[in-house]
């Protein structure tokens, strides 16, 4: 049995235009292949994960979607069907147990993925990678240096969901549009994050001169709340649903349509540096441009002379988590 669900896209008079495989079956897996259902963004999905037969369910139960969706092939499959994937989305991860550090989780899954990658890269992958497994910035760079992929193909989920969350946090705030609020955190997606206050804009004032205009209040002290609620945001959800997949599919989706439709939409996602802001070998998030072959550009950001401070310490701490991750235990 092949574990291939569903008609064909050869039987529907489809072409095979965007193929995605995601590794990982589990809740952010399964989510993220739901939302790029929904949203049409591939002709043919394909899902692979340790246990074949979790897969193959969540194909199954995907396929039983189909008459309501655009059209699609979904399957179960192996790291075979990464061969002519034009992306490969990374959401496998080992989950984090009682008493683990955050060196523990990261040294797994590092060691998760010194298998996973070259599984996938010896059946000839030349797309794209698409991280979502956490620690995210740490995983981003090994699967760049692990891959042989130029640094462009390979990029991170990153800072991308908690950039939503502090417009979120905005639009609710102003009663606004969050589509309305622009507004960047960058660096490590984690405790070292910068939220960018000093660009941020709504409706295309400073948030000071926007609340002013509102006759709201508005002061450093609410920044360092909102930076702190969108640092803690995570947890918080992981308290009381025992697991954050609904934003990070959302936010994957967005990623991911960006790429296969050569959008060059600008996102917060994390990639491999290489002098982007006097940063060098590692990786974090900044704002980029991004298409077809991944990461186009990195937009320069005139960062206040704190938040560069606060970005360069970002900087140094993933460099040394990577480092102590990749050692001996």
């Amino acid at each position: 049995m092949s574990g291939e669900l569903g008609m064909s896209s050869r039987d529907r008079g489809l072409d095979d235009r965007h193929k995605v495989v995601i590794v990982g079956a589990g809740r952010v897996g399964s989510t993220t292949a739901y939302a790029a259902l929904i949203g049409g963004l591939a002709d043919h999905l394909v899902l692979v994960d340790q246990d074949h037969a979790r897969a193959q369910g969540e194909a199954m139960d995907l396929v039983h979607g189909l008459p309501y969706l655009p059209p699609a092939r979904v399957e179960a499959g192996d790291f075979a069907a990464c061969a002519d994937a034009d992306l490969v989305v990374l959401t496998a991860g080992v989950a984090r147990q009682a008493g683990d550090t955050r060196l523990d989780l990261s040294r797994r899954n590092l060691d998760l993925y010194r298998e996973i990658v070259p599984a996938v890269m010896t059946h000839g992958f030349s797309g794209v990678f698409l991280i979502v497994a956490n620690p995210v910035d740490l995983v981003t760079l090994a699967v760049h240096r692990l891959s042989g992929l130029e640094a462009a193909r390979v990029i991170g989920t990153g800072t991308t969901l908690d950039t939503a969350r502090l417009r979120s946090l905005l639009a609710q705030h102003f009663h606004i549009d969050a589509r309305n609020v622009h507004a960047y955190v960058v660096g490590e997606h984690g405790e070292t994050e910068v939220p960018v206050w000093s660009l941020a804009r709504i409706s295309n004032l400073p948030v000071a001169d926007f609340a002013r205009a509102l006759g709201m209040s508005w002061s450093a002290e609410q920044e360092r709340s909102f930076g702190e609620q969108v640092r803690k945001a995570g947890g918080e959800v992981i308290r009381r649903k025992g697991a954050t997949h609904y934003a990070i599919a959302l936010a994957t989706v967005r990623i991911a349509r960006t790429v296969l439709r050569d959008q060059r939409s600008i996102l917060t996602v994390s990639a491999v540096q290489d002098g982007e802001q006097s940063i060098e070998g590692v990786a974090l998030s900044l704002p980029c441009v991004l298409g077809r072959a991944g990461r186009i550009n990195t937009i320069p950001l005139p960062l206040s002379p704190g938040e560069r401070s606060d970005l360069d310490r970002s900087a140094r701490v993933l460099r040394e988590a990577y480092e102590e991750a990749s050692g001996p235990p």
